[in-house]
């Protein structure tokens, strides 16, 4: 499920919100002051390997031990 970030039209207060796919917008509302006058916003995100681990450079080999083609 895609976690979105709100911001709230009533109070200001911006909050993320784990989104299901069948969720509904009148099921979302603001976590402050429960108002459902909410407005999706941009956010920043990054992609991580899980690890925390550097791969190198070939970004094909999932593992990082493959052998130089």
């Amino acid at each position: 499920m895609p976690i979105y970030t709100y911001i709230c039209n009533e109070c200001g207060e911006k909050f993320d919100l784990l989104v299901g796919v069948t969720a509904q917008p009148e099921e979302q509302k603001c976590k402050k002051c429960n108002s459902k006058n909410i407005q999706k916003s941009l956010s920043p995100f990054s992609i991580s390997g899980g690890s925390g681990k550097s791969r190198g450079s070939d970004s094909s080999c999932p593992t990082g031990t493959c052998p130089l083609g």
